[in-house]
C-alpha cells in the first residue's frame, strides 16, 4: 500500500510527467517531497529515477577580455609581424603571451629576436573562448581539449547542476492502474471523524463522500532513532568532578582569565627568567596590571626572605611582574585566594580553562581545562595529601591508584598520582605537593598548604575512549548523538 503522496507521484509519472519540478507544481507539493516519493517508488521497483550532473562553463573576467581582444599570444604574434627585437616589446600585456607563443610553436627566439614560424592556425582554445562569449554552455557542447587548456589558465569557471528524470516501470504501470480501478485514496492517519461516522468495510472507509484505503503498518519494524537533547559529554564530566569536590567539603573559587605575571608566576616563586615564561609557552598581552605590595615577594626572589632560602639572586623587576598574560594554570587563582584568606582552615577548588602556546594535534590544544584543589590547615601533612588524592580518584571511578615522586617548581615534596587503566597500564593524571615556604611566607600564610592539579581533558579521553582530544571541542553531531548519557564517569 502506497502513502498518499507516493500514490499521487506514481499517478503523475504514469501519465508521462518526468520532471520533479513540474510534478510538484501540478500536485501542489514541495519538489523535495516529490523527489523523496520518487526515490521510494524506485526502491519498490515502480519507477526509475535517472539523475544526471551537468557542468556549466562561463568565462572569467580575464577570459572575457581575451575572448573580445584575442589571447595574449595571438596579439603578440600580430605585433611582431615578420620579426622583432625582444627589447622592443614594452607592453606587459603582450609579454604575458611570450611563453604561450613558444609553447604552441608559433615563434622562436634567436639572438634576442622573436620570429614567427608555421601557420599559427586558430586553436581549439580560441574556438571555445568564442563559443562562451555568447553565454554559459554545458561542457558537453564544448571541445574537451580546448576547454582543458582554458581551465588550466583559469580563463573559465564552472558550476554543476543536477537534473532528475522519472520513468514508469511495468510494475508501476500495473500499480497505477490498480489504484485507479479501486478509486480509493490511501491515508496514513485515521481521524476520529472517520472512526465515528465513516462507513467501514475491511480496510476501506467511505467518509465525507470520498473512499479511502487505510495504509497498513508493520509494527515489527524498528522505530526511527530519536536524538533528545542532552548535556555535552565533556560538560557532564566537569559537572561530575565538581560534585565530587563539593561532596568532599571544598568551596569552589573562580578567577579572571587575564592575570598579571605577578600572580601567574612571581607569587609562585617562579624566577623571572624561567623558561615557562617564554613566548613559546605563554600568551602575553600588551596591557599592564596593578599589583599588590610586592616587597616581600621581591625579597624572597632576590635573597630568600626569612625562611632559610637563598632565593634566585639577581634583581627582581616589578615591571615584568605587571605584564598581563592569559593564565597558564589555575594556580594563579588559587594563590591569590590563599593570599586573601591566610587563616585556616581553607579547602578550595576550581575547574577552569587555561591557555598555552601549543601546536594543535590529537593530544594538545592551546586551551584546556584544569581542576585544582588546595587544603590549608593546622598540622596537615604530606600523608593527608595522599589520602585526599586517593579519595578523589576513587570517587572518580579509578580502582587502583599509586604515587611516584615528582618535581614541580612551587611544591616540595611533590608527587605524581597514577591510575591503572585496562589496556594502557599506569597513566599519570596530574601533579601534587606541599607549597614551598617561599610561596606562602610572603603572604602571611603560616600553615602547610596541600595542593594538586589535574588535566580534565586527559581524564575525558580515558573515560570516553577518545583518541583525539579535539573531539571535545568540535561540534561533531554524529559523535555527540552516539555518545550515550549512560557512560560511566
Amino acid at each position: 500500500m502506497l502513502s498518499e503522496s507516493d500514490a499521487k507521484v506514481l499517478k503523475a509519472i504514469s501519465e508521462g510527467q518526468t520532471d520533479p519540478q513540474t510534478i510538484a507544481e501540478q500536485l501542489g507539493m514541495k519538489v523535495e517531497a516529490v523527489r523523496a516519493s520518487a526515490d521510494a517508488l524506485e526502491e519498490r521497483g515502480l519507477s526509475k529515477v535517472n539523475k544526471t550532473v551537468n557542468e556549466i562553463f562561463t568565462l572569467t573576467d580575464e577570459g572575457r577580455l581575451y575572448a573580445r581582444e584575442g589571447l595574449p599570444e595571438r596579439r603578440l604574434l600580430q605585433a611582431i609581424g615578420s620579426g622583432k627585437s625582444m627589447a622592443e616589446l614594452k607592453d606587459p600585456a603582450l609579454k604575458i603571451g611570450l611563453g604561450w607563443l613558444r609553447k604552441k610553436g608559433w615563434a622562436v627566439i634567436q639572438a634576442g629576436e622573436i620570429k614567427p614560424i608555421g601557420t599559427a592556425a586558430r586553436g581549439l582554445d580560441e574556438e571555445v573562448l568564442e563559443d562562451l562569449l555568447s553565454g554559459p554552455k554545458s561542457g558537453t557542447m564544448l571541445d574537451g581539449n580546448g576547454l582543458a587548456a582554458l581551465k588550466g589558465r583559469s580563463l573559465v569557471a564552472s558550476s554543476k547542476t543536477k537534473a532528475w528524470k522519472y520513468e514508469i516501470t511495468p510494475e508501476g504501470s500495473r500499480a497505477a492502474s490498480d489504484q485507479k480501478a479501486k478509486g480509493a485514496e490511501s491515508i496514513a492517519a485515521i481521524t476520529t471523524g472517520m472512526i465515528k461516522t465513516g462507513d467501514w468495510e475491511g480496510g476501506r472507509v467511505n467518509y465525507g463522500g470520498r473512499l479511502y484505503q487505510a495504509r497498513p503498518y508493520d509494527v515489527t519494524l524498528a522505530a526511527d532513532r530519536i536524538f533528545p537533547g542532552k548535556k555535552h559529554p565533556y560538560q557532564r564530566l566537569i559537572d561530575f568532578m565538581r560534585e565530587i569536590m563539593l561532596e568532599m567539603g571544598f568551596t569552589e573559587i573562580k578567577g579572571q582569565i587575564v592575570q598579571s605575571s605577578f600572580w601567574n608566576f612571581d607569587a609562585l616563586f617562579q624566577p623571572q627568567d624561567h623558561p615557562a615564561r617564554e613566548m613559546q609557552d605563554t600568551f602575553y598581552l600588551e596591557s599592564r596590571a596593578e599589583i599588590p605590595d610586592f616587597t616581600k615577594v621581591k625579597e624572597m626572589h632576590e635573597r630568600g626572605g626569612t625562611v632559610g632560602s637563598t632565593g634566585w639572586g639577581g634583581a627582581w623587576s616589578p615591571e615584568i611582574a605587571r605584564q598581563e598574560v592569559l593564565r597558564t594554570h589555575t594556580t594563579a587563582v588559587t594563590i591569590k585566594y590563599l593570599a586573601d584568606h591566610p587563616e585556616p582552615p581553607v579547602k578550595a577548588f576550581g575547574i577552569d580553562r587555561v591557555y598555552r602556546r601549543e601546536a594543535i594535534d590529537a593530544t594538545h590544544t592551546p586551551e584546556f581545562e584544569q581542576l585544582e584543589g588546595v587544603v590549608m590547615d593546622r598540622d596537615v601533612s604530606f600523608r593527608h595529601l595522599l589520602g585526599v588524592l586517593a579519595e578523589f580518584y576513587s570517587k572518580m571511578g579509578f580502582e587502583e591508584v599509586r604515587f611516584r615522586p615528582g618535581y614541580f617548581p612551587y611544591t616540595e615534596p611533590s608527587v605524581e598520582p597514577e591510575v591503572f587503566i585496562d589496556g594502557l597500564g599506569w597513566v599519570e593524571l596530574g601533579g601534587a605537593g606541599v607549597f614551598r615556604r617561599e610561596v606562602t611566607a610572603p603572604f602571611g600564610i603560616e600553615h602547610p598548604v596541600l595542593a594538586w592539579g589535574l588535566g580534565v581533558s586527559r581524564v575525558a579521553m580515558l573515560k570516553l575512549g577518545l583518541k583525539d582530544l579535539r573531539l571535545l571541542y568540535q561540534s561533531d553531531v554524529e559523535w555527540l548523538r552516539n555518545t550515550p548519557v549512560t557512560v560511566k564517569l
